[in-house]
């Protein structure tokens, strides 16, 4: 077996925390009764690849602090690529805090797969943020129009559901993993998916 690649950057950190929020929802709604069909099999679809990534970045971060010639070189022409061009320093910021990380969740709208970036929201005339109405540990539909929410009824214990006026509608899983952004039609099949059968009578 090889050599473990260090986890520069926190990258090790951020990569177990996050393997932890995806998994223990999932796991939680498996105890409960409540996971859909394979929902613990979307764990190793979704977290391998992305540690796959981090090991290969790392991989290249060691090859560039080696303190051989070529390894300087190579750290030099790197080095001047981030000075001179913005989109490359960006390339390499998001690559190692993992921002970019995006799930194949069958949507070809780039915000779903993604982890939801933290906003302002008003909810019920008081301003708050969106990462706080995640502290519950549920799902998190935001209602931008008022025409999603009846829709999350049968969910009720599993989804909160927050009218935003102006927000972009979109469903939240417990990870903060954006796993609907508004398509019509496709909110009941994603609540379906990450949350379980609705409730009797629903």
């Amino acid at each position: 077996m090889g050599r473990p690649s260090p986890p520069f950057g926190g990258q090790g950190l951020n990569l177990g925390l996050l393997d932890a929020v995806n998994l223990g929802w999932k796991l939680r709604a498996t105890l409960r009764g409540e996971a859909s069909d394979g929902l613990l099999d979307t764990y190793t679809e979704e977290r391998h690849p992305v540690a796959a990534r981090v090991l290969d970045n790392t991989r290249a971060q060691l090859t560039l602090m080696r303190p051989d010639p070529q390894s300087s070189a190579m750290r030099q022409i790197v080095a001047e690529l981030m000075s001179a061009h913005p989109d490359v320093n960006r390339y390499f910021g998001e690559m190692i805090s993992g921002i970019t990380t995006r799930y194949e969740l069958g949507d070809d709208d780039p915000l779903v797969g993604r982890l939801v970036a933290d906003a302002g929201l008003t909810v019920e005339g008081a301003a708050t943020r969106l990462y706080a109405l995640l502290h519950e540990g549920r799902g998190l539909l935001v209602d931008g129009s008022g025409e999603a929410s009846e829709q999350a009824v049968p969910w009720a214990s599993r989804v909160r559901v927050v009218r935003a006026p102006g927000a972009r509608p979109m469903l939240l899983r417990p990870d903060g993993c954006v796993a609907w952004a508004g398509r019509p039609g496709g909110l009941r099949p994603a609540l379906e998916r990450w949350f379980g059968t609705p409730l009797a009578g629903a």
